[in-house]
């Protein structure tokens, strides 16, 4: 961002000042230069202009899906949209309901809340976790096991409070870099929560990366209440890094997330893993980023929140019938 200066003698100011307001869109054109007061390069504006803002995406599908994967700024140092501007946006939509999925804490549920009742429309509470598995090894030591993602949904007051207690159990006893759950503390607090398999960071995800045995993945997949799968793109990194072969391998991968459901009679769902409001909002994720050191700050995911049509689109390649069970069925089931 930068800040942008102009000198007017007093009687103009009064003329002016209630001309410019917080919301508009505006063109500036100006010279930029030093300024020794503020300590930065700032732009001495020439001219400005009002402009109408670009057009804003709309869902125009007649029947909605559900974003069950979403993160705010809450999610420190990744997601980078306010709560409320999501939250108030799924209602512009029509959506009936959004979840919110921050990285390990729940500081987003205050704002979501409130904007939930300004916008009318539901929350689902839930987290995504970082996820040890514990019921396989006596000598279990939190720190030494490998993490995976998951998601806690809420589904009453029950499970909000069992999801706290587990928030804070992962913060101050199984704290290492982050804050873990194990799958026991998980099992003991279980009621009135709904655990998806999230993204390709997932014990599910990971065991198909893995080319697990079929009994394998059958096990992870039985903790879990409903199976996630997401747009290709927001994969594409595993390409780029050699872990799958091509863009096909993807949609194999998703397709036998699809044929597991249904074999062991669990709901798929399609999700975003939201991290931005729009496509070109990625800029403000790959500042945070770069500025966090990763090599690959430049090479953004799209990890924009999708229209219930973007996403039919995106899931097209498993048929219409079960593209619309994925996007919108099973969602608004959950």
């Amino acid at each position: 961002s930068f800040t942008v200066k102009f000198f007017v003698k007093k009687e103009k100011h009064e003329e002016i000042k209630d001309k410019i307001k917080t919301g508009m869109t505006m063109k500036v054109r100006g010279e930029t230069q030093y300024d020794k007061f503020s300590g930065e390069v700032v732009i001495m504006a020439s001219d400005i202009v009002k402009i109408e803002k670009q057009n804003q995406r709309i869902d125009t599908a007649a029947e909605k899906r559900i974003e069950l994967h979403l993160h705010t700024q809450m999610s420190s140092m990744d997601g980078v949209t306010p709560v409320e501007d999501l939250v108030k946006r799924a209602a512009e939509w029509g959506h009936k309901a959004i979840a919110i999925t921050d990285h390990g804490v729940v500081q987003a549920y205050p704002g979501a809340s409130g904007a939930s009742s300004k916008h009318k429309i539901k929350i689902i509470y839930g987290v995504e976790c970082y996820l040890v598995d514990d019921t396989k090894d006596k000598d279990f030591d939190y720190t030494k096991a490998k993490s995976y993602h998951a998601i806690i949904l809420v589904k009453n007051t029950t499970g909000l409070k069992n999801l706290y207690k587990l928030i804070s159990q992962s913060h101050l006893n199984y704290f290492y870099k982050r804050p873990r759950m194990t799958k026991s503390m998980i099992m003991k607090h279980r009621e009135g929560l709904l655990l998806g398999t999230a993204c390709e960071a997932g014990e599910l995800y990971t065991a198909f990366l893995n080319n697990a045995s079929e009994d394998e993945i059958n096990r992870i997949a039985s903790f879990y209440d409903y199976l996630e799968i997401q747009p290709l793109d927001n994969n594409q990194f595993l390409v780029a890094e050699g872990k799958v072969e091509n863009k096909e391998a993807l949609i194999e991968i998703n397709k036998k997330i699809v044929s597991l459901g249904e074999k062991i009679n669990k709901p798929v769902v399609a999700t975003c893993d939201v991290h931005f409001m729009d496509p070109e909002d990625e800029i403000f994720r790959r500042i945070l980023m770069a500025g966090q050191g990763y090599d690959d700050a430049d090479k953004q995911a799209p990890l924009y929140f999708r229209t219930t049509d973007e996403m039919l689109e995106e899931f097209s390649y498993l048929g219409s019938q079960k593209a619309y069970e994925v996007v919108i069925t099973n969602p608004n089931k959950i």
